[in-house]
């Protein structure tokens, strides 16, 4: 198990145009990621996702950079199998000894940011490694999974006041129990997305689960309007409502309303995850493995929900890698109750791996192959690999 390679690469695949959103992002019109591939001396292959936004699209030139030209230099020769100690000899950089030997952190300048997103996708390869050297998936590395399936919800909803209800149903007709929509500044004003998830509620009726993203794109007083005027509609929870900068504002939002507020998903490592707890600005944590610092860090955020009776529910919107990895630390954490599952057009989900994730009646069993359970298709690779 001693690493003789690291590489990535950034894939990027454009969306045919009637499958395209639009959002605060703009209109989505590729999907982009980094795609890291580590190579062990016994012939075992890893996988993991870095990611350089949160939304589907984004430059990945100096994820890709960071990964070959900086941490993977750091990682030849070093065994595998030592996954924690690996994380923390990148994190904390040249003082990563003192980290080890003193039991607290020294870390890097870039412990934050791009840095951090290209350590997930490092972190993820290695514990798809260790899961194939021993014959196990992941999850069973965590302790196994704590129920035997789960329920997905549709992540989705760009539709306007007169369509919202079609697109939302159209998902439950699927079989999905629960179902989010994007609210914000793509409406143009607040009014606007009251409306849409009224209407939202209205033609989904009761018994289906509406959760509401405004991508952080409020003002705290927007959000807190929002929310009020969204009481009524049984939403079940109001994602990143104000900036990932505003944390003082978060606390406020959340304060000022019965809803239950979710973010974590533009956050890095459990001391920014910690911070938000701290403040009482989260009732629900959503760490994106293919950014917050990989599985090795997500398992440290689950713990802080776990011991502050929060509620976990990873982000899942990126390609079958980070969402085996979200759905693998969401199966092993009591703390999580249903998973992510995107609905936009997503070729990294669906297109890049040999394999096929089974939903069936909006829900999803405990992953049961070995590692993170996913084989990227070397065409797929090829194919559209960006120079």
């Amino acid at each position: 198990m001693i690493i003789r390679s690291v590489d990535a690469c950034w894939l990027s695949v454009p969306i045919p145009t009637d499958r395209q959103h639009v959002s605060d992002f703009g209109r989505i019109s590729t999907f982009d990621m980094a795609l890291v591939r580590i190579d062990v001396a016994n012939g075992l292959v890893g996988w993991g996702e870095s990611k350089a936004a949160v939304g589907s699209a984004g430059s990945c030139a100096a994820v890709v950079s960071l990964i070959t030209d900086e941490l993977g230099p750091q990682l030849v020769g070093q065994d595998a199998r030592r996954v924690t100690q690996l994380w923390e000899e990148i994190y904390n950089g040249t003082r990563g000894h003192y980290a080890l030997s003193r039991g607290r952190t020294f870390p890097a300048l870039g412990r934050r940011g791009l840095n951090v997103a290209a350590m997930s996708g490092v972190d993820m390869a290695l514990w798809d490694l260790l899961g194939k050297s021993l014959g196990a998936p992941v999850v069973d590395l965590w302790g196994g999974p704590c129920r035997p399936d789960m329920p997905l919800y549709a992540s989705g909803g760009w539709a306007d006041a007169a369509g919202i209800g079609a697109e939302l149903n159209g998902y439950v007709a699927r079989g999905f129990s629960a179902v989010k929509m994007r609210v914000g500044v793509m409406d143009g004003d607040v009014d606007t997305s009251i409306s849409r998830v009224a209407a939202a509620r209205s033609a989904l009726g009761p018994g289906i689960g509406l959760m509401v993203d405004a991508h952080g794109t409020f003002r705290p007083s927007e959000a807190k309007r929002f929310a009020a005027g969204v009481e009524p509609y049984d939403v079940r929870w109001f994602e990143e409502p104000v900036s990932a900068d505003d944390r003082r504002g978060a606390a406020a939002v959340r304060a000022a309303t019965s809803i239950a507020i979710a973010a974590g998903e533009s956050e890095f490592t459990r001391f920014d995850f910690r911070d938000l707890i701290e403040i009482e600005a989260v009732d629900v944590l959503q760490p994106d493995l293919a950014i917050c610092g990989g599985p090795t860090e997500g398992r440290r955020i689950a713990a802080l929900a776990e011991a502050y009776q929060l509620e976990l529910a990873p982000h899942c919107w990126g390609s079958a890698l980070s969402f085996s990895a979200g759905m693998s630390l969401a199966f092993a954490s009591p703390a999580a109750t249903v998973i992510e599952y995107s609905l936009g057009a997503n070729p990294f989900l669906h297109e890049l791996p040999e394999e096929t994730i089974v939903v069936t009646d909006g829900r999803v069993v405990a992953p049961a192959q070995p590692g993170l359970g996913v084989t990227p298709r070397q065409e797929f690779i090829a194919e559209h690999t960006r120079k």
